[in-house]
């Protein structure tokens, strides 16, 4: 069993964690891009250059995990401390076979300190050949392989719930705004009831009830990541039955439907999940989402490099970053610049720093056996 490694050390992150604009070129796939080459011994701080290889099962381009990383990546390379290749394998069903032969294909060279890759598609791929390369070193982030070789870094959902949850609270009783009701009944569309999700809900229903202890949130679960349409019919639901006013959405992308529930009724807002959803989503329904939960890819691979520098073995381990190392947030340009109030924005950014100070500790779903999370669930259905 890997350990949780809850790193909160504030003091490493000293560093600037502000991602930069994804720079990769090229959107075929098995396309390359970016600062490819070998490293050289030492960089401008005479500390070592790696070499690293980023295997993007997608393309660059979705304003999304891939281009996060990226940006990250671009940032430790423009500051001397890595030379990196990013090979963009595709995303359909038919560039998947390609996506183990390429993982295989880097790890026989043998050129690469480290090789990057992410999301729930690829672990399985992973432990078959890092098994193969033990002394080949591998990062996989937003995910979990088992074997020792490989670092994963994973984040703090809980922490970003409980940010959300605040937001949220203080939105739907805010009868200022258009589509707000009187009623404090906000909503949360879940991919599968599993420890993962149920991680952010968790965070979420508590950040709620820091605000309204009276607040209702109604939780349904698509029970998949790809079916906008039952999470639409769940959204119609939440709005027309239940008065909700703004939804949650953390399914992937069937969370989507919510949002066109949101649009469809009139009624309602949403809320995004892992990237920035304004830039993402169709200008309609960019225009009624309020914000996002954010997972900053690019900030936890600098991150990753600064604990490396610094002499610290990841490898086999299992790193959750939170608000502190910069791995997780929430989006505060924009709509929610523009719709929220200076109570709301303050009452946000409390909650961050409470975080932040270790004054607000917030549990979370992974690991718990005792039920808490169904109870609290159930407790505040409308």
């Amino acid at each position: 069993m890997k350990k949780v490694f809850a790193l909160l050390l504030a003091l490493a992150m000293s560093l600037s964690l502000a991602a930069c604009g994804g720079t990769g070129s090229g959107s075929g796939s098995g396309s390359s891009a970016a600062g490819s080459g070998s490293a050289s011994s030492s960089g401008e701080s005479g500390g070592k250059v790696y070499n690293v290889c980023n295997l993007v099962n997608g393309n660059l381009g979705d304003k999304s995990f891939f281009d996060s990383a990226e940006s990250g990546l671009a940032e430790l390379k423009a500051a001397g401390r890595i030379e990196y290749k990013t090979i963009e394998m595709g995303g359909t069903d038919e560039d998947q076979p390609s996506w183990l032969s390429t993982l295989y294909e880097v790890s026989e060279s043998g050129e690469y300190d480290l090789i990057v890759c992410g999301t729930y598609q690829m672990p399985e791929y992973l432990d078959e050949v890092a098994a193969q390369y033990p002394d080949q070193k591998y990062l996989i982030y937003d995910s979990e392989s088992s074997q020792p070789n490989v670092v994963n870094i994973n984040y703090k959902q809980n922490d970003m719930g409980y940010l959300v949850g605040v937001f949220a609270a203080n939105m739907t009783t805010d009868t200022n705004l258009e589509k707000i009701n009187e009623d404090a009944v906000i909503g949360f569309v879940g991919g599968v009831d599993s420890p993962v999700i149920n991680d952010f809900l968790y965070g979420f229903i508590l950040g709620a009830q820091s605000v309204n202890a009276d607040v209702k949130v109604d939780t349904r679960y698509t029970n998949d990541y790809v079916d906008t349409a039952i999470a639409k019919e769940y959204g119609l639901s939440m709005i027309n039955d239940n008065k909700c006013d703004i939804i949650w959405g953390v399914a992937g992308n069937a969370g989507n439907g919510a949002a066109e529930a949101a649009l469809e009724s009139g009624k309602a807002w949403f809320i995004g999940v892992d990237s920035d959803q304004e830039l993402t989503l169709s200008s309609d329904l960019a225009a009624i989402t309020l914000t996002s939960g954010l997972k900053n890819i690019g900030n936890s691979l600098v991150w990753f490099f600064d604990q490396w520098d610094a002499g610290e073995d990841l490898f086999g381990q299992n790193i959750l970053l939170g608000i502190a190392e910069g791995g997780v947030g929430i989006v505060t340009d924009k709509n929610f610049a523009t719709y929220a109030s200076d109570d709301t924005k303050a009452a946000v950014q409390a909650a961050q720093d409470g975080i932040l100070a270790g004054e607000i500790t917030v549990p979370t779903a992974i690991g718990d056996t005792s039920g808490a999370v169904a109870d609290l669930r159930e407790a505040v259905r409308p």
